[in-house]
């Protein structure tokens, strides 16, 4: 695990790239112990108690967060799902949003003392419609980015699994963010790869580095069963529809104001957002010119659009 000060370092830097200028707010790392004895690990940002909590998506981690949160301007809680970042990994791989809804309302109700705005990204936005449906007294509004039930948050798995395919543990982070880049991956420079692979690993005590996330050791085990990995596809195949109405079933449930923000090249075509709205006519919908991660690419504009969601909410 990193210690505090290494993991802030970069701070500064995504301050510096959203326009912030000054003392930056306080942030410090909380965790506690879960009834079945994992830990859950999040962010807390401000010297103030949150407003806002963020859930991530597939194979990030809370700091993705950072720049948006800078950004934005508000204390806020960013939550490591279980499975990835400080987060324990779940022993029944089970990562849904029906399985990780309960844990981030653990989370709320231990780092926070309010109701809060709730922004998911892919399947931290699913998680979070879970949430709003089934504990709304937590939720005072749910902004959802880059997701609609039936889209396969964990998009792309023979792509993942590619990257993965091989050893679990490295000699050095420098050969991972090396590997990244020969794949295309870790935002196209090789100090944004960095930080990326930074803050999504850890070193052992051995002295290897390994993926902080679960994911990427169940698709490196993938890689080498192949046979597996098609049972697996089908078995996938098959719950994907039961997930799509669960899903629906939790959008339709949300009694918070509901938006979604979608990347114009992102996962949300603009048939799945017209089905959005055509479930929920009252939800918002906005798009940015952008792709799936919109808070990486575009986080500034990503803040303002929540400022001004959340502006017409308090209206």
């Amino acid at each position: 695990m990193t210690t505090p000060d290494d993991e802030f370092r970069f701070l500064s830097t995504d301050a510096r790239s959203v326009g912030v200028a000054g003392d930056l707010p306080p942030v410090e790392r909380v965790s506690l112990i879960l009834d079945d004895g994992r830990t859950l690990s999040a962010l807390r940002f401000g010297d103030t108690p949150p407003v806002a909590t963020f859930i991530h998506g597939a194979g990030l981690n809370a700091h993705t967060w950072d720049s948006t949160i800078l950004a934005l301007g508000l204390p806020a809680l960013a939550i490591d799902l279980p499975g990835h970042g400080d987060s324990s990994w779940r022993s029944d791989a089970a990562y849904t949003a029906a399985s990780l809804a309960p844990d981030v309302a653990t989370g709320i109700r231990a780092w926070t003392s309010t109701p809060q705005l709730v922004i998911g990204h892919s399947l931290g936005g699913l998680t979070g419609a879970a949430l709003a449906a089934s504990v709304p007294e937590l939720v005072t509004q749910l902004i959802i980015i880059d997701i609609t039930p039936g889209i396969d948050p964990n998009a792309g798995a023979a792509q993942i699994r590619a990257f993965f395919a091989g050893p679990t543990d490295w000699p050095s982070r420098d050969e991972l963010v090396d590997r990244a880049l020969a794949f295309g991956l870790g935002g196209g420079t090789r100090e944004k790869a960095e930080r990326g692979v930074y803050l999504n690993s850890r070193v052992r005590e051995d002295g290897r580095v390994e993926w902080k996330h679960h994911f990427a050791h169940l698709a490196s085990a993938l890689a080498a069963a192949p046979e597996l990995a098609a049972q697996l596809d089908a078995q996938q195949d098959a719950l994907s529809e039961i997930l799509s109405a669960t899903g629906w079933n939790d959008i339709a449930a949300v009694t918070a104001p509901l938006s979604l923000i979608r990347g114009e090249q992102g996962f949300v075509t603009t048939e799945d957002a017209a089905e959005f709205s055509r479930r929920r006519p009252d939800a918002v919908v906005v798009a940015l010119p952008t792709g799936h991660n919109v808070h990486e690419e575009a986080p500034t504009a990503l803040a303002q659009t929540i400022t001004e969601l959340r502006s017409v909410e308090q209206r």
